[in-house]
C-alpha cells in the first residue's frame, strides 16, 4: 500500500504541532517555583508559580526549585565527607563536636536571582559551608562548661543570628537551627560534673547553716521576749509592793484590815500577845470602810484576863 505525499505532510504536521505544544506547555508542581531562562533575553525575573504555564517553545527553558521547607543535618549518622559533625573549639581551646540540623526554604520571590548566582547546587556550595563556619564561630565565644549547662540556648541564638544574615545575602530563608548534640572531651565532662556536684553540696550546707542561723535567731528573740516579760512582771510587782508599802505607811489602820481579811470569817475577837495593848473588834472592823478605820476603838487588855 502506497502513502500519498499529502498524507505524509499531514502526519508530519501533526508531529510538529505535537512537539511544539509539548515544548510550550509547562506544569509547575505544588510547592515548587519555575525559573524561566530565555535563549533570547536570559533569566526572566519573575518565577512561575504552581500550575499550568505556556512558554516559548525551543526558546524558553524552565528549571524547577523546591520552595517547601527543607532540612539539612550535619551529624555523625550522616558522616559523608560534607555532612559529618561540626568540629569546633571552645573559648578556652577545648575540642567541641556539634550535631546540627538546619531547617530552611528558598526565597521564592528571588528564585531567579538564586538561579543566576548559585544554581541548583546551592546547598553544597553555600548552605553547608556557611552553617559550619557560623557554628564554629559561635562555639568559640563560649566556655565548654557553659555550652553543656546553662548557655546552650544563647549559643543557638548566636548561631541563628549569624546564619540569618548569611542566608538573606544568598536569597535563602532560615526557619530554625537545632543543636542536636554537643560533645566535649570526656575528661573535661567528668571534671565539670565533679565541680557541679561539689557546688551543689556547698549549696546544701549553706542552706543548712542558714536554717540553723534562723533557728538561733528565733531562740534569741524568744529569750529576749521572755526576759523582757520577766523584767516587766518584776517591775510591776516591785511597783505594787512599793505602792502597798506607801499605803501602809500612810494608813496604819490598813494593817488591821489586812489582818482581818486574812483571818477566818468566824473569828470575831483576836487576842494579842502580852506586850500588845488592845483587842481588835473584828466584827465592827469588817463593816467599816478604809476611811473610817481611824474611828475603830480598842479595849485595853486587863491584867489577869
Amino acid at each position: 500500500m502506497r502513502f500519498s505525499p499529502r498524507l505524509g505532510w499531514i502526519i508530519g504536521g501533526v508531529v510538529v504541532v505535537g512537539l511544539i505544544v509539548s515544548q510550550s506547555v509547562r506544569v509547575i508542581p505544588a510547592g515548587f517555583v519555575g525559573v524561566v531562562f530565555s535563549a533570547l533575553s536570559g533569566v526572566k525575573p519573575t518565577p512561575l508559580e504552581a500550575g499550568l504555564h505556556f512558554v516559548m517553545p525551543f526558546v524558553d527553558g524552565v528549571t524547577l526549585y523546591d520552595a517547601r521547607l527543607q532540612e539539612v543535618t550535619l551529624a555523625r549518622e550522616t558522616a559523608q565527607s560534607d555532612e559529618g559533625s561540626i568540629r569546633a573549639r571552645s573559648k578556652e581551646g577545648l575540642d567541641i563536636t556539634a550535631d546540627v540540623t538546619v531547617q530552611f526554604r528558598i526565597d521564592r520571590n528571588k528564585a531567579a536571582i538564586l538561579h543566576k548566582e548559585l544554581g541548583r547546587n546551592y546547598i553544597n556550595t553555600v548552605l553547608r559551608p556557611q552553617v559550619r563556619s557560623k557554628v564554629r564561630d559561635s562555639i568559640g565565644q563560649f566556655g565548654a562548661a557553659d555550652l553543656i549547662s546553662n548557655q546552650r540556648t544563647q549559643l543557638e541564638t548566636s548561631i541563628t543570628t549569624e546564619l540569618e544574615k548569611a542566608f538573606t545575602r544568598n536569597n535563602l530563608v532560615l526557619d530554625a537551627i537545632l543543636l542536636r548534640e554537643l560533645k566535649i572531651p570526656e575528661s573535661v565532662a567528668n571534671a565539670i560534673e565533679e565541680k557541679q556536684t561539689a557546688e551543689q553540696q556547698v549549696a546544701v550546707e549553706t542552706n543548712r547553716l542558714r536554717q540553723s542561723e534562723i533557728s538561733a535567731q528565733r531562740a534569741v528573740v524568744k529569750a529576749e521576749g521572755e526576759a523582757k516579760a520577766a523584767v516587766a512582771t518584776a517591775k510591776g510587782q516591785a511597783e505594787a509592793l512599793s505602792l502597798r508599802g506607801r499605803a501602809l505607811k500612810e494608813n496604819p489602820q490598813l494593817i488591821q484590815l489586812t489582818v482581818a481579811e486574812r483571818l477566818a470569817p468566824g473569828i470575831q475577837t483576836v487576842m494579842l500577845p502580852s506586850d500588845g495593848n488592845f483587842l481588835l473588834d473584828l466584827k465592827s472592823l469588817g463593816t467599816q470602810t478604809l476611811p473610817k478605820v481611824a474611828q475603830t476603838s480598842a479595849t485595853p487588855a486587863q491584867p489577869g484576863n
